[in-house]
């Protein structure tokens, strides 16, 4: 066992961990908001078991986990619309919280995996992960209200 699958062991026990509880035995605006962060806490787990095992493949586990994992939050953000104006989910402070570990994850696992075509994938998954959970994250918000009221 190396230091990134040490890492990686504590993501998923701490922050997956948190937001099940979350999903499981929350109001319906934290079970939404849980299950946005859990996107986005599962897919820096990932890169790092990715680092820690030598598995390129769970890079690209990442990058559709990265990418469906927001999409699926706008779409319940959309169907649960006229649910969640009554009680908008608030959750900045986690979901700043986990793009900040996202960045991070990303940072190190860029520097580890040094020049290439390995580099350019987690950075974009970096990239997807971060600002789709951002943007998902508002949208759970009300953010985007306006666009809905086309």
């Amino acid at each position: 066992m190396n230091g990134w699958v040490i890492a990686a062991v504590v993501v998923l026990a701490a922050g997956v961990g948190a937001t099940l509880w979350g999903v499981v035995t929350g109001p319906l605006r934290r079970r939404a908001a849980a299950q946005n962060l859990s996107t986005a806490l599962a897919c820096p787990a990932l890169l790092l078991l990715a680092q820690g095992y030598a598995r390129p493949a769970y890079v690209d586990l990442a990058l559709v986990l990265a990418v469906l994992g927001p999409v699926g939050t706008l779409v319940f953000a959309r169907l649960l619309a006229d649910e969640l104006a009554d009680d908008p989910p608030h959750a900045r402070g986690p979901t700043l919280t986990a793009a900040a570990l996202g960045a991070a994850v990303v940072l190190a696992v860029s520097l580890a995996t040094g020049p290439g075509r390995a580099l350019v994938k987690v950075l974009v998954v970096g990239a997807l992960l971060v600002g789709g959970n951002l943007v998902a994250s508002r949208a759970l918000a009300g953010g985007m209200q306006e666009a809905r009221r086309d």
